[in-house]
């Protein structure tokens, strides 16, 4: 349990001091939106890249690790999607939000952060993994389902290989081989831009909460939360732990990216397609707020 407490209040309370920060103008929000910035950018990339080009990969694809996950991303989406179109009377485009909403996780501002925390170095390589297909697959799904025949796939592959986070997924894969004949100063210059990923990320969801609000309301936004932070990861676990063989490590991380909160690509994506934008920023908002109990309550259920 103190385990537990060590994980999610330091993670938590640098969101609260984010938070805080930017609602009493001790940090202007534009400082807030150049940190998250940095934060994607540059910080989180640099720990990809220098986690991946020295970690040992399993030779063998973890199938039953990805299939545990976005299986559980499968049945909140739909769940959510029909929700919002059964009893809420969304637009197509919006249920579309909705279920995005419900399944893709914030993995850059808060399960990266925690993760490690939790899990260490052992959680490092299958934490990146499922990094390397969470965004195309989720980006691409939610842009397909909105475009339908309109969409461009040569456009969705060139968004997403611009990606900073995809780019260092692919840089780090490049150099394993190469790791020798990097200069040791450049794996100084990427270790200590990567170490700032953690509380940088933390603050800057905190400033982030204090400028998306609950501008729709609660009754959506709290079933789409309450997919999210309970049956998303309650899915994950069991698949991992009846139908799958792995680590245990491995089946902690998918648990936890499975319980982060509703992550901020869900805001921009809606902003993208000027649809569902007050639904998205109050699920961002609502779903960070909660995490800080349900987390605690995954980690108990992990042995964390």
């Amino acid at each position: 349990m103190w385990e537990s407490v060590g994980v999610i209040l330091p993670a938590f309370g640098l969101i609260a001091i984010g938070f805080v920060a930017v609602r009493t103008r001790l940090v202007s929000e534009r400082a807030g939106e150049g940190l998250s910035e940095f934060v994607y950018t540059l910080a989180v990339p640099c720990l990809i890249f220098r986690t991946l080009a020295r970690a040992e990969v399993p030779a063998v694809q973890p199938w039953g690790y990805w299939i545990a996950y976005f299986a559980g991303v499968a049945v909140v989406w739909a769940l959510a999607m029909l929700v919002a179109g059964r009893l809420f009377g969304l637009a197509p485009a919006e249920r579309v939000l909705a279920g995005f909403s419900a399944g893709q996780s914030n993995t850059v501002l808060v399960g990266v952060p925690i993760i490690l925390r939790a899990y260490g170095e052992e959680g490092a390589v299958p934490l990146f993994l499922l990094i390397a297909v969470h965004l195309p697959i989720m980006v691409a799904a939610a842009s397909l389902l909105i475009e339908g025949r309109d969409a461009s796939l040569i456009g969705i592959v060139r968004r997403l290989l611009v990606n900073p986070i995809i780019v260092a997924i692919l840089l780090g894969s490049a150099a394993r081989p190469l790791g020798a004949f990097i200069p040791e100063p450049a794996w100084r210059i990427a270790e200590l831009i990567g170490s700032a990923a953690v509380p940088c990320a933390l603050f800057a969801m905190g400033a982030a909460l204090h400028r998306y609000g609950l501008t729709a309301g609660l009754p959506l936004p709290t079933i789409v939360s309450g997919l999210k932070l309970v049956l998303h990861p309650l899915i994950v676990y069991w698949l991992a732990t009846r139908v799958f063989t792995m680590p245990p490590a491995w089946t902690g991380v998918a648990v936890l990216f499975a319980a982060c909160p509703t992550g901020v690509n869900a805001y921009l994506l809606a902003e993208r397609y000027r649809q569902g934008v007050a639904l998205t920023s109050s699920a961002v908002s609502l779903s960070t707020m909660l995490a800080m109990g349900t987390i605690f309550v995954w980690l108990q259920v992990l042995g964390k």
